[in-house]
């Protein structure tokens, strides 16, 4: 199996800068031991206006049987009919992809030493796979390479040309071309989809594939429009492996989309603590308990809770109810007079809320939704999702995503809670997340609690000007939420009226303020 890749150039900016970019020179024809043959690379062409570099695969046979029989999980197509007689030497394949990576790594990573500029420079190159499994036709090829700017001309392989009524091979010829791709992205384009289009990888996928599929899909896998079907193929459609991919290439799409790192984003858990483990095993087992008394305290101990605010303190004038049990009571009845039975938890953290939702048997349906995929690993823990019934386990989701976006998930819920959330965020980015909640989701009741600033002076361990959490952009004023509360709900058509969580002290108010929008009957009906 070969393919080869084109280079087009000038006498001021020659082709031949191929050969610094793949770290082998034109003039050398050069060999390279893999587990299961050689790997061949010289060039046809070498000017300054054309250079061809061609990758050759010469695949012993003996080799492939010995190493695992010709196949992977799954097995390569034609293996169980012949081990010795097959496709393998002639289509491309994973066995290709990994020659590609092995001898071309630099390359891949955009490394050149002799000539640092080079790599991230835009070349005019053409690549040509004589002979490529596909999987799924010549439209599925054209949908994986044309939307990363490649031009691909793909033609069906016949099953014999001389019988053109059997029809076509499952094989096709493709060509690809582009003038705004460095070689470095075509070549991890290549590395990863062509096992994709082949669909049965040589070797036995592990956990460490999901790294190697990140690394060289950075950069235009996440926003892929077969995304799904590529991580699938590619981790040999294992499902614990797939999930995995596709959580972390979530996270990094909303990275991107917010000019963050992924570390800003994944923030909710800071690391998990031998007391975290802890809590977590002594929670109480939501997947075989079914409390019918759904609003009493969840069991927290004073000063523990919800790690979004450490507004959770025992309060001053409680010692024996935390803040946070406090603020979940609020919720639930709040809740249960709005009807509610289908409840999203917006910013749900480790799953406190969720927890006590569960276990009333009131809700139908629950949907915790964080950014953080450390807080969501930490709920399902703490919820025992693994070892939960089926019926249990149908009332209760946990999606990854970030309220800064419309997401058409949340859409269709009798009630909507952001428990401890705004305050995270910086105040000019509240109007997106207020959009995302009120314009798209619309949920008939929407649920905002907040801490009360005022209160922070009854705190006697919290120096004066500090806010209660570190995480925390602002912290409001009774008035200031009141202010912000009736904005959004005319804007958005909403009733809102305030409840507040705590104590109410006759100076500076509750701890914890509580804003209830419900939908008016007149947006409710056009809903």
């Amino acid at each position: 199996m070969f393919l080869t890749i084109t280079a087009t150039g000038s006498p001021e900016r020659p082709a031949t800068d191929l050969g610094y970019l793949l770290h082998k020179h034109p003039d050398n024809a050069q060999a390279f031991s893999t587990s299961y043959g050689t790997a061949h690379v010289v060039y046809p062409e070498a000017s300054d206006e054309r250079c061809t570099a061609a990758l050759i695969l010469e695949l012993d046979a003996v080799a492939m049987v010995r190493r695992g029989k010709g196949k992977g999980r799954g097995g390569a197509p034609d293996a169980a009919l012949a081990q010795y007689v097959n496709d393998r030497p002639y289509a491309a394949s994973s066995l290709l992809a990994v020659a590609l990576s092995a001898v071309f790594s630099s390359a891949m990573k955009g490394q050149c030493n002799a000539r640092p500029e080079l790599p991230a420079r835009p070349l005019p190159l053409r690549v040509e796979v004589p002979a490529l499994p596909a999987r799924g036709g010549v439209d599925l090829v054209r949908g994986l390479f044309e939307p990363l700017g490649w031009t691909a001309t793909v033609e069906a392989v016949p099953l014999d040309t001389e019988f053109p009524e059997w029809g076509d091979s499952r094989y096709v010829s493709l060509v690809l071309e582009s003038a705004r791709l460095t070689l470095s992205e075509a070549l991890r384009h290549l590395y990863v989809l062509l096992p994709v289009l082949d669909d049965a990888k040589h070797y036995w996928v592990s956990s460490d594939e999901v790294d190697k599929l990140l690394r060289a899909g950075e950069g235009w896998l996440p926003d892929h429009p077969e995304q799904q079907l590529i991580t699938s193929r590619y981790l040999s459609r294992r499902w614990s492996l797939t999930r995995a991919a596709t959580e972390r290439l979530e996270l990094v799409r909303l990275a991107e989309a917010d000019d963050s790192a992924v570390e800003e984003i994944d923030n909710a858990v800071a690391g998990e603590t031998e007391a975290d483990s802890q809590d977590a095993a002594d929670a109480d087992d939501a997947a075989a308990t079914t409390d019918t008394a759904g609003s009493q305290a969840t069991g927290d101990t004073p000063g523990t809770g919800d790690t979004r605010s450490t507004g959770d303190t025992p309060d001053p004038a409680d010692k024996t109810v935390s803040l946070a049990v406090q603020r979940r009571d609020a919720i639930l009845a709040a809740l249960h007079a709005s009807g509610a039975a289908r409840v999203l938890d917006l910013g749900c953290g480790q799953g406190q809320l969720v927890q006590a939702l569960l276990k009333d048997t009131r809700f139908d349906e629950i949907v915790g939704v964080d950014v953080s995929m450390r807080a969501l690993t930490v709920a399902s823990r703490r919820l025992r999702l693994d070892r939960m019934g089926e019926r249990q386990a149908a009332r209760v989701k946990l999606i990854q995503g970030s309220l800064a976006y419309t997401d058409k998930r949340l859409r269709g819920y009798d009630a909507a809670v952001l428990s401890e959330v705004v305050e995270h965020l910086d105040l000019p980015r509240l109007p997106a997340l207020e959009y995302a909640v009120f314009g798209s989701a619309r949920p008939r009741t929407v649920l905002v609690t907040t801490p009360n600033v005022e209160y922070n002076v009854r705190w006697e361990t919290l120096p004066a000007g500090h806010s209660r959490h570190g995480d925390h952009r602002f912290e409001w004023t009774r008035a200031e939420f009141r202010t912000w509360a009736a904005r959004v709900a005319a804007r958005h058509g909403y009733d809102v009226g305030f409840v507040p969580v705590g104590p109410d002290d006759p100076e500076v108010g509750p701890p914890t303020q509580m804003a209830v929008f419900e939908m008016t009957t007149k947006e409710e009906k056009a809903a």
